[in-house]
């Protein structure tokens, strides 16, 4: 076999085993599993918690049954609210604890189907799942834990009501003990709040309190992906270092149960800020730029809640003095622009990496801020991924014509290495030296064929990444049937591949895996044809592994985000332009018809 079938039969092989190492180590997402508590009603505690099942039994010891949507309206009714209204937001404020503990998206919807509601973000204790931000003070000289608001504390509205860009609220409470406590929440038109808390001492003694903001999160998200790929739980910036922390990292804190308020507890000093990251929506609390702070992960396994909390340094108030302290929160769609804004506005330390970019983060990131920019450019995701293709292959093109002019060289050295064979007869030795110097003679380089292919996996992954990670992928539409990018190929045989109105096999499904899409049959097609362009190895074994090649990689990558299908596709008909061209010119013109032809006829049985 020469050596240029020997090279590309490596490639592709290398290619397989990559991605079967990828199905093993990142399988696809599991289902969605249905939360046993939902359909119960809940209670909630003094302290603003979720009581466990047990203890919201009707009187008679049944648990009364109820629906999701019941149980979120039945905890908006539990306390008095502020409406929040902005262009991207809608929700409440809860005047008991005066939580922001009710917000829904107002650009993203939870499907694509017609009249599908929109994504809820925050939703109050006692919903299915509870999910909001708290805040407060910590008691010290001259204060008690009666004398400062808590969670079940209800405040009264001293200006403002409804929030919204512009439009601020400020909330009230008096301890009746010479502290007045206010807190004034802004919004703007995106996804930041600003909170500023005050206190007023009117007493005769120094007070000092300490006060704190968190995000409090009843039990795991029901729609958790569970891939590996993507980092599902808490995220927190601490000074230099990213942490990504898995919800059952959480709960297997190895600490002492008197010390588990103190779990992963970190001092920050400066450039940081803490919260929870869902597949496409996050939480953060974000301090002013360069303030101190100490950040407390923490599980509570009797109500199973999640805390992610920011403490900040003691505040000291002489008498007659008024002091206040000031946070941010994110609350919204994790926007690869509206990060990046907010990052460079508020001197947000590395605020863009609560994006998972993940390992290739080198690649990962250049790859979506050029996506970015061509989707804006063309306002077509699916066009912009084949542009993307483009830059990246003439990126690469040095490297290709370096690769398939050597190709073309060792075509034309085919006849000398067939009589380097003969002379040889079984000497391996002399077979490889004078190999070697023919090699050498004509300045061939053999192994230059696999670098381009070899190159494409790094970029292959992080064009993955990219996809199913980023949000901007997330219900992009094509053309078509092709609605969402981000998803796999909803056309097969059965909707006569996006003609007939209605969706084919469930992704994941054994009929989705044997009905595949229009897409990952041209791309079948495209790797069979630019296979085509050099005549089949002459070992038979080799040549059944290279023939069914293109079709295995066409049901492994049936399943896969139709956009990076079509980003393969676009990648393997400019290869086959690329290679047809450059081999030409150099004098060898590829047998196409010739080699499919060949393809089909039928082998002669050796003779015995």
């Amino acid at each position: 076999m020469d050596e240029q079938n020997r090279n590309l039969i490596l490639a592709t092989a290398l290619s397989f085993l990559v991605i079967m190492v990828w199905f093993v180590l990142f399988p696809p997402p599991e289902p969605v599993a249905t939360d046993p508590e939902a359909g119960t009603t809940q209670q909630v505690g003094a302290d603003g918690t979720l009581l466990p099942p047990s203890a919201a039994q009707a009187p008679g010891g049944t648990i009364t049954p109820t629906t999701p949507e019941e149980l979120r309206d039945n905890a908006l009714a539990e306390a008095p609210r502020l409406a929040i209204e902005t262009p991207r937001l809608e929700g409440s404020i809860s005047l008991l604890g005066g939580r922001i503990d009710d917000l829904s998206l107002k650009d993203y919807r939870v499907s694509l189907d017609e009249g599908a509601d929109i994504v809820t973000l925050l939703s109050p204790a006692g919903s299915a799942h509870g999910y909001y931000a708290l805040y407060g003070w910590v008691p010290g000289a001259g204060l008690t834990t009666e004398t400062v608001p808590g969670p079940a504390t209800e405040w009264q509205v001293e200006s403002g009501n409804t929030l919204a860009p512009g439009a601020p609220v400020t909330l009230r409470w008096d301890n009746g003990a010479g502290a007045i406590f206010r807190r004034i929440i802004e919004v703007d038109e995106d996804f930041m709040f600003d909170v500023t808390q005050t206190v007023e001492n009117t007493t005769d003694q120094t007070l000092t309190a300490y006060p704190y903001s968190m995000l409090i999160r009843h039990g795991e998200p029901t729609d958790m992906k569970n891939f590996f790929i993507l980092h599902e739980g808490i995220i927190s910036q601490s000074g230099e270092e990213l942490l990504e922390i898995d919800y059952d990292d959480v709960r297997d804190f190895e600490v002492d149960p008197s010390e588990r308020a103190n779990a992963e507890k970190q001092d920050v000093a400066g450039n940081g800020w803490i919260g929870f990251t869902d597949h496409y929506w996050m939480s953060a609390l974000i301090p002013d730029a360069e303030q101190s702070f100490t950040s407390v992960v923490k599980y509570v396994p009797g109500s199973d809640r999640y805390h992610t909390e920011m403490r900040l340094p003691v505040m000291e108030l002489a008498p007659g003095s008024t002091n206040e302290a000031h946070t941010r929160l994110y609350a919204g769609a994790k926007e690869w622009e509206t990060i990046r804004t907010y990052e460079r506005e508020f001197d947000v330390y590395r605020f863009i990496d609560s994006i998972d970019w993940g390992w290739f983060f080198f690649l990962t990131k250049p790859i979506f801020a050029v996506l970015h920019w061509l989707n804006a450019l063309i306002g077509n995701m699916g066009w912009a991924i084949i542009v993307l293709t483009l830059l990246i292959k003439a990126l690469l093109l040095p490297l290709a014509y370096k690769s398939y002019v050597s190709m073309a060289k060792m075509k034309e050295l085919q006849p000398e290495m067939e009589k380097l064979k003969e002379s040889a007869g079984d000497d391996r030795q002399k077979m490889q030296q004078g190999m070697m110097k023919l090699y050498k003679d004509n300045k061939v380089n053999p192994a230059a064929g696999c670098l381009p292919i070899l190159l494409q996996i790094p970029i292959f992954f992080s064009l993955y990444k990219v996809i199913f990670v980023t949000l901007e992928l997330r219900h992009a539409e094509w053309f078509g049937p092709f609605r969402d990018l981000s998803a796999p190929d909803p056309t097969s045989i059965l909707n006569l591949y996006g003609l007939l109105p209605f969706s084919g096999p469930e992704p994941g499904s054994i009929m989705a895996l044997l009905f595949i899409g229009i897409l990952p049959l041209i791309l079948g097609v495209s790797m069979w044809l630019q296979q085509k362009l050099n005549p089949a190895p002459t070992d038979a074994t080799q040549a059944m592994i290279f023939a069914w090649m293109p079709w295995v990689f066409m049901f492994m990558l049936g399943s896969f985000a139709s956009g990076l299908v079509v980003y393969w596709i676009a990648n393997n008909v400019i290869t086959f332009v690329q290679q047809y061209a450059i081999m030409r010119s150099q004098g060898y013109t590829p047998d196409l018809f010739g080699n499919i032809k060949a393809g089909f006829q039928k082998k002669p049985k050796a003779e015995d």
